[in-house]
């Protein structure tokens, strides 16, 4: 379903429905209500809604906030915001029901940031997701950088290592590489939130640091060898990670996936690359 054009009768309609970034969450909170658009399909990313109605960029991202607060949209990697399915809509504003332990606040956090970013995660962000009051949470969980390691611990427990390395260590550091990847594929906001140069005490993560340093418990590697290759591994790792948020909040923003982007860019490239300046890069483009 395209983008409703500024100046048809719906915009019209709208006018006096308070400031532009509302008028817009209204626009497409009818087009779901009416079924236009319906579960999973893909909303106007804010590029087609900047084209659409004339607003600026921080109006557009402003109206796909509304939405996603409502529960009536959520932000999927690689497919900008999609609206959600009917049962799930119809629970996402608040997760409300059940008893309140610190493993639910948790768990909710975790979806919180995976649906909407690191930036929305906050003590009263939870809690309005819970339908509770904000302070109740600080019966279980200190505070927000508490929160934020219990939310590390839990993903690392999702997703355990087997049970022994296998005897190639090459085989085993790939294994804890990707399993590592994989996690961080799965929660963008992790790598953001993992602690570098001031590691800390955390059950599951030491489980995973413990995998790959029994791997390495080979004659003639010693242990301070062990340690740093384990951080090397772990620091590279959550290095190129780091990058993975930043790319789904810029598809979410440009309507346009990593291989689109680069594709709409390659032009530009071949155009610089064979001006003559620019040999090596030119041979890199023409081999690819």
């Amino acid at each position: 379903m395209p983008p409703v054009k500024r100046g048809t009768s719906t915009n019209r309609r709208k006018s006096a429905d308070g400031p532009p970034y509302l008028q817009i969450a209204n626009d497409l909170r009818a087009r779901i209500a009416s079924g236009r658009l319906r579960a999973g399909d893909r909303v106007p990313s804010t590029r087609q809604i900047v084209r659409s109605f004339g607003v600026a960029l921080a109006t557009a991202t402003k109206a796909l906030s509304t939405l996603r607060h409502e529960g009536l949209i959520r932000s999927v990697p690689r497919s900008g915001h999609v609206v959600v399915e009917g049962d799930r809509a119809a629970r996402e504003p608040s997760e409300r029901g059940g008893a309140l332990t610190r493993e639910r606040i948790v768990q909710v956090a975790i979806r919180l940031a995976d649906d909407e970013g690191l930036d929305a995660l906050s003590m009263r962000g939870v809690a309005a997701k819970l339908g509770v009051p904000t302070m109740s949470l600080y019966r279980y969980v200190e505070g927000k950088d508490a929160l934020g390691l219990l939310m590390i611990d839990a993903v690392f427990g999702e997703h355990p290592l087997p049970g022994s390395p296998p005897r190639d260590l090459r085989e085993a550091l790939i294994r804890a590489a990707r399993a590592q990847w994989a996690l961080y594929r799965r929660h963008g906001w992790l790598a953001h939130v993992l602690p570098l140069a001031r590691p800390v005490a955390l059950r599951n993560v030491i489980a995973h640091a413990e995998w790959i340093l029994r791997a390495m418990e080979a004659p003639g590697i010693d242990a301070a060898t062990r340690l740093e290759a384990h951080m090397t591994l772990y620091s590279y790792v959550r290095g190129v990670a780091v990058n993975l948020e930043s790319e789904r909040e810029a598809e979410a923003t440009t309507g346009m996936t990593e291989a689109q982007w680069n594709e709409s860019q390659g032009a530009a490239f071949l155009a610089i690359a064979t001006s003559g300046p620019y040999p090596s890069f030119a041979r890199l483009l023409n081999e690819l």
